[in-house]
């Protein structure tokens, strides 16, 4: 049969049929039979989601779907068990603890000089620019910043320290 005649039996064009042969849907010089048999087969895989790209795209969106769909109940599941809260209710948590924390650091330098009369004024500088750089930190904490790399060991470590000799030890 030739690809015209198949085209007006099903109702597509000469092209459509010439299509169906490069892709392997119909043999290249079968009977007309064959290739309604094989076409019809082809629809079939069509309209089931399985057969040629459109088939491929539409299996792998219904599984994107439902990935979406799982991902979104177990989130459900989760905010119902109280294991999520919304971002901008842990910024402003964070936001208190920080600030809590920094007034708490504050007051280190003028407790030491209070228990420790034997420490120079140096050495309370020293300890207050370590505080003040935690205190800084922590007060400048967000939520994005959770789980960012902890420059404040390296920001602590620029702070030199006072020797023994320096104490009088």
């Amino acid at each position: 049969m030739k690809q015209g005649a198949f085209g007006d039996l099903v109702g597509i064009s000469q092209q459509a049929v010439s299509d169906l042969v490069r892709r392997g849907v119909l043999a290249d010089g079968a009977a007309g039979d064959e290739w309604l048999l094989a076409y019809c087969d082809h629809l079939r895989e069509v309209a089931a989601g399985r057969g040629g790209e459109a088939g491929k795209d539409l299996t792998a969106e219904r599984a994107r779907l439902a990935r979406e769909q799982a991902d979104r109940l177990a989130m459900q599941n989760a905010v119902t068990r109280g294991e999520l809260a919304p971002a901008h209710l842990m910024e402003q948590v964070l936001s208190k603890v920080g600030a809590r924390a920094g007034r708490i650091l504050e007051t280190i330098p003028g407790t030491l000089r209070r228990r420790l009369p034997q420490l120079k004024a140096a050495d309370v500088e020293v300890v207050a620019q370590i505080v003040a750089k935690a205190r800084n930190l922590a007060a400048s904490m967000r939520l994005a910043d959770v789980d960012a790399d902890d420059d404040a060991d390296e920001d602590v470590a620029t702070v030199t320290p006072v020797d023994a000799e320096d104490q009088g030890e």
